[in-house]
């Protein structure tokens, strides 16, 4: 008899912690911005004005020391969306959609669709749309970009017309038309329409925000919000000592229309795309204020965590370079602020935190604020950062970029240390290595590896990376060729 009542007494317990444990699981919004680098009002920038985005830093834990797997879109998604890291997936290019090669590995929306959450993706969040569709309760994919200038919509019909192929138009637009108008004022819009929606639902919700990707595309009211005559010009010394592949040619700009196919940009036409940068920045800010509002508007703050975060940093003009593709602190370092639910009330608001975390351990904090079963990761929770914001948990973030299937890049940061390794990947002989010194600044000027004043610091930079990338570690190539 006794037995009896002490299991029903436990059943009870376990039915009503249960219950419980559902009622306090939060929706998430995460704004999943492309191209941007910390160059915001909150993280100290003098240029960019961010209102909204520093708003939410006021209201959340700004993470001052945040990195990406690598800094470039479609593996970097990946590793946020899956938990593990590109050389676990064996994805390093844009051109392998997650599903052609990873048929099984769980994601975010599966997940939370297991879990009895509407999940919502809008915009860019994944890389390809193939891997979107069939993940998602909602889906709005990531619309292509558009011109509302007149002479640029022009000069993009007589390329079209003169038979070209894969026609790609000016680097920058701005024409004096609504937010909706560019496709990141429509990415704002359906979020908003669905929050309406779902509001009585648990959600998961991306919001993918394109810009400052390029083109760096937006209505006239945010690029008059700048000067261009005030933007200074990037030193364009690149660091001494680099190995000879640490940078690209920046192809991806070199793309569009009216940017030189040969050498350095000149000053006006760099000032125009400085300004094209921040005016998008801008752009997405206001977005972002306008989504918070409908949250406040629609009584869901109290039980909504917001992550607002980068999939990689970004170069304009800096050591003569331009966009990403490299294992640069100004390439993988990424805004990240995380803003827990209002009726949390242990939360944490205005607080920076200077731990090592990395965009890797999105996916299993999210599992452990939520109380699911996930799967294995590569990445951590950090969610007792995020409820304490001093505490420190490790001593080192990695990232990688490949050189072709011949080179690997491999990388390492304690926060003020970057050390690099560039290795054959056949035969793990280190081509080259860097050690730079960031202690207060995203840049540096002098590769110091070798020098024998930081012998110490390199040995000790040396380990950090070996416990992620070991000397013999060979990578797994999964990526398909171009088509």
């Amino acid at each position: 008899m006794k037995i009896k009542v002490l299991f029903k007494a436990i059943l009870i317990i376990l039915t009503t912690s249960l219950i419980h444990g559902q009622q306090n699981q939060p929706n998430v919004l995460v704004f999943y911005v492309d191209d941007l680098r910390a160059e915001l009002g909150c993280y100290g920038s003098k240029t960019a004005l961010t209102p909204n985005i520093d708003e939410l830093a006021k209201d959340g834990v700004m993470f001052n020391k945040a990195y990406t797997q690598q800094a470039i879109c479609a593996p970097s998604r990946m590793s946020t969306l899956t938990g593990l890291r590109p050389e676990t997936l064996g994805v390093y290019s844009i051109f392998t959609p997650l599903r052609s090669v990873h048929k099984d590995v769980v994601s975010i929306p599966q997940l939370f669709n297991k879990n009895g959450y509407k999940t919502v993706s809008i915009g860019k969040v994944y890389h390809h749309g193939t891997d979107d569709k069939n993940e998602w309760s909602v889906y709005y994919g990531k619309e292509p970009n558009t011109y509302n200038n007149p002479n640029n919509i022009a000069l993009i019909d007589r390329l079209k017309s003169e038979g070209k192929r894969r026609v790609k138009g000016p680097a920058f637009d701005c024409a004096a038309v609504e937010d909706e108008a560019y496709k990141d004022g429509r990415a704002a819009k359906y979020a908003i329409e669905t929050l309406e929606k779902l509001k009585d639902d648990k959600f998961l919700m991306f919001v993918g925000l394109s810009k400052p990707h390029l083109p760096f595309n937006a209505p006239k009211k945010y690029w008059d919000l700048y000067d261009k005559n005030k933007f200074k010009i990037p030193s364009r010394e690149k660091p001494k000592g680099a190995y000879r592949l640490a940078f690209t040619n920046w192809g991806e700009l070199k793309g569009y229309y009216g940017i030189p196919k040969k050498g350095d940009l000149d000053d006006d036409l760099t000032r125009d795309l400085i300004h094209g940068y921040h005016a998008s920045i801008s752009y997405i800010d206001a977005q972002i204020g306008k989504v918070t509002q409908a949250l406040e508007d629609l009584d869901l703050r109290k039980n909504t965590l917001i992550v607002f975060m980068s999939d990689h940093g970004y170069k304009i003009g800096e050591y003569g370079a331009w966009c990403k593709h490299s294992n640069e602190e100004i390439d993988v370092r990424v805004p990240l602020i995380i803003s827990r639910e209002r009726n949390y009330k242990k939360r944490k608001t205005g607080k920076i935190s200077d731990a090592l975390v990395e965009n890797v351990d999105i996916f299993p904090t999210l599992v452990d604020l939520c109380g699911f079963e996930g799967p294995k990761f590569d990445g951590k929770s950090i969610l007792s950062i995020i409820n304490k914001p001093n505490k420190k948990v490790d001593k080192v973030a990695t990232s990688l970029y490949a050189r072709g299937k011949k080179i690997m890049g491999v990388t390492a940061t304690d926060g003020r240390w970057r050390y690099t390794e560039w290795r054959d990947s056949k035969t793990h002989a280190v081509l080259d290595a860097e050690l730079y010194e960031h202690k207060d600044d995203l840049l540096s000027f002098v590769n110091l590896s070798g020098n024998k004043k930081y012998l110490k610091i390199e040995e000790r930079m040396k380990a950090l990376l070996e416990t992620q990338f070991p000397r013999n570690k060979t990578f797994l190539q999964n990526d398909q060729p171009r088509k």
